[in-house]
């Protein structure tokens, strides 16, 4: 059986678990599980939601519902009722119909219910059971990239939580994308053992859609309408206006990444930034060093730069197109070493064929570029050793 991705060699940076209400219970205190509530918010969403788990299980011990749900994974089911959306030995299977060579996956429902604790104690031990469950699922197959969330609020508790993460195979950190603990700046010296580690350990950073990424200010929805349905068709996910503000943050945390030097201090430092589009990555970097250019006579932290801004971001990021932008512009823009294939399964939002979205956008981009965007790029980031090489002798 021919799969998704055909013959060609293709990585996913960015792929989802959709987590059940029980998901972090084996690895949190009852009473810490319940301050922080149900996982799917209120009652009405928690019966329909598990109405569609209690579905996806029960095909299980149906056959033709099960063929059904193996057809066309890609373009098939979506959220929870996604094959292997929870299940981790039916994502083995999806992960083979869809032909990807790893996948970087990430939480989805769990980041929310880790971000509303009261308190740090209880911040970093949901973020601590929030990992075990996704060190849990990815276990099923070397191809499930585990991305540990660290809160970086604490450096100490930051650096302890991602020992743990990295002793139970974590092959990339989740990061928020705001100031940590509201207080400092990413490059404060505070943080240089943890991006250290990182680098010691081999394993880039991440920012995604979700923890820290900005949203328009509330007023704005007083606009005298009811609030229109977000993709899934209701509940809090993104909208249009919230889709306008989603490179924001990414863009203040990588800012100030090139500014505090963190990216000088730690060149073999690697990151990428997912899910929050990137058709404004080339006007980032000219701003970037337009700004530079501008400021750099008066000010001393400019001064000691021994690079370019830009080039800080071309040597440590990458980045992740939506299916449906036109990737093609942002090669011939930017450059074909900055950009990352991405379905985002079992969400929506990765659309029924990313490949032929992308593909769509693509004519008259060379082979080595698209084998850059669907393969190599993704290689270099995560530091596997052909793509690295070859990119080295080049």
């Amino acid at each position: 059986m021919q799969s998704y991705a055909n013959a060609r060699v293709i990585h996913d940076a960015d792929s989802h678990t959709m987590e059940t209400g029980d998901w972090l219970a084996p690895y949190l205190d009852k009473d810490l599980l319940e301050s922080l509530g149900a996982i799917y918010g209120d009652a009405d969403t928690g019966n329909r939601i598990l109405g569609i788990i209690d579905a996806a299980k029960e095909r299980k011990t149906d056959p033709e519902k099960d063929a059904k749900a193996r057809e066309n994974i890609i373009a098939g089911y979506k959220g929870w009722a996604g094959y292997g959306a929870f299940d981790k030995d039916e994502r083995v299977h999806a992960l083979d119909a869809l032909g990807f060579g790893s996948q970087l996956v990430f939480p989805t429902f769990g980041l929310g219910l880790v971000r509303r604790a009261k308190d740090e104690d209880t911040l970093y031990k949901a973020s601590y059971a929030l990992n075990k469950a996704q060190a849990d699922f990815c276990s099923a197959d070397d191809r499930l990239v585990f991305i540990a969330f660290i809160p970086l609020d604490n450096p100490a508790r930051a650096l302890e939580l991602l020992e743990t993460a990295l002793a139970d195979g974590a092959g990339a950190v989740l990061l928020p994308s705001n100031p940590p603990g509201k207080e400092r700046s990413p490059g404060h010296p505070d943080y240089d053992p943890f991006w250290a580690r990182l680098v010691e350990a081999d394993i880039p950073f991440t920012l995604h859609i979700g923890p820290g990424t900005m949203r328009p200010p509330s007023a704005y929805m007083n606009n005298g309408r009811e609030r229109a349905p977000d993709l899934h068709g209701g509940g809090e996910n993104l909208r249009f206006a919230d889709y306008m503000t989603l490179w924001y943050a990414p863009q203040m945390f990588l800012t100030h990444m090139v500014y505090d030097c963190v990216f000088q201090r730690f060149p073999d430092l690697r990151g990428a930034v997912v899910e929050c589009g990137a058709g404004w990555v080339p006007d980032f970097l000219r701003q970037l060093d337009y700004a530079h250019k501008s400021f750099q006579r008066t000010d001393p932290y400019l001064q000691e730069m021994d690079l370019k801004p830009s080039d800080y971001i071309r040597r440590a990021m990458k980045f992740t197109p939506f299916p449906g932008e036109d990737v093609g512009i942002m090669i011939r823009d930017a450059g074909p070493d900055l950009f990352l294939f991405s379905s985002d399964y079992p969400h929506p939002e990765g659309t029924k064929d990313p490949i032929g979205k992308f593909e769509r956008t693509m004519e008259g981009i060379d082979e080595d570029a698209k084998d850059r965007f669907y393969r190599r790029n993704y290689e270099q980031l995560m530091n596997m050793a052909p793509a690295v090489e070859a990119i080295a002798a080049e």
